[in-house]
């Protein structure tokens, strides 16, 4: 059955990039990379990294952000620039770190990475009318919550402007990221409510103490009808991140009948190369093509 799931998927994605003619086209030796600085706030420069393959012409967009507690990793580290190879455009963003400001300035720079995006489409040869978002493990966070938080006011913010473009996205694939900090606060409390650990700096305190934030960071508290299509990727021994965050936005995107899938990676942790090939990419890619190219 294994087997007849891997052809399948095979199959689709011959299909797929058959139909939209862009996979010969896009060749990792054919890719131009660009780093530019979307933002600064308070002195603060805000970069991001842009894969544009050659010879396809307005390709779809897929914003990367990227791990690490939300207090350290880098926009130059992206696992999914390969999606070139298929076609897609791909951003790798840099937000702030815990060490510089707490939540919600993570989402504001995301968001405004976002709409700074969209306004430059035009310059550097991406579809703005398409525009996926991929995250790993604090990047899934954050990759969530601008999918189901569009056109919160709260979590809008201004950075770097371009507040006449919109931060909505069209599909989302979070890679073991937490959606339901109340829900963490009890079941992972040392990642949750500890001084120190990285929920507690991203809060400013505690979860269990600091509930309205909580929420406010939480993914799941914004669910509603017009949420983009979610796929989400996740290993069955993550200690890091447990997998009730990912059951907790699976069930919310459910009961709103929204599109959802998960991918879960047996005997997988939190993050490793076996997320980003084979076929965990390959559903990765299938599902990126069909929401954000319609086939």
């Amino acid at each position: 059955m294994l087997l007849i799931n891997r052809l399948a998927h095979g199959l689709i994605l011959s299909v797929i990039f058959a139909a939209t003619g862009t996979l010969a086209a896009a060749d990792t030796n054919n890719v131009r990379q660009e780093d530019v600085v979307y933002a600064e706030v308070d002195g603060h420069k805000l970069p991001l990294r842009l894969f544009v393959p050659s010879g396809v012409k307005n390709p779809p967009l897929v914003v990367y952000i990227h791990g690490g507690s939300w207090r350290a990793g880098s926009y130059k580290s992206c696992p999914l620039a390969s999606l070139t190879e298929q076609g897609f455009a791909v951003a790798s963003i840099e937000y702030r770190f815990t060490d510089v400001a707490i939540f919600p300035a993570q989402i504001h720079d995301c968001k405004g990475a976002v709409r700074w995006l969209r306004a430059n489409a035009g310059k550097y040869g991406y579809d703005a009318s398409r525009i996926g978002v991929a995250g790993t493990s604090a990047g899934g966070h954050l990759a969530v919550l601008l999918g189901t938080s569009a056109e919160v006011a709260d979590l809008e913010g201004t950075v770097g402007g371009n507040l006449d473009q919109s931060s909505r996205v069209a599909a989302v694939v979070d890679y073991y990221g937490p959606t339901d900090f109340v829900l963490r606060a009890k079941t992972h409390p040392e990642r949750a409510n500890a001084q120190g650990s990285s929920t507690f700096d991203l809060l400013g305190g505690p979860a269990i103490e600091k509930t309205e934030q909580a929420k406010r960071a939480s993914g799941v508290t914004y669910v509603s009808a017009d949420d983009p299509p979610l796929l989400i990727v996740h290993g069955d021994q993550d200690k890091t991140v447990y997998l009730d965050q990912s059951e907790s936005i699976r069930k919310a995107y459910e009961a709103a009948q929204l599109d959802v899938d998960m991918i879960l990676v047996p005997g997988g942790g939190h993050g490793g190369k076996v997320f980003f090939t084979g076929e965990n990419l390959s559903r990765v890619q299938e599902f990126l093509s069909r929401h954000l190219r319609g086939k």
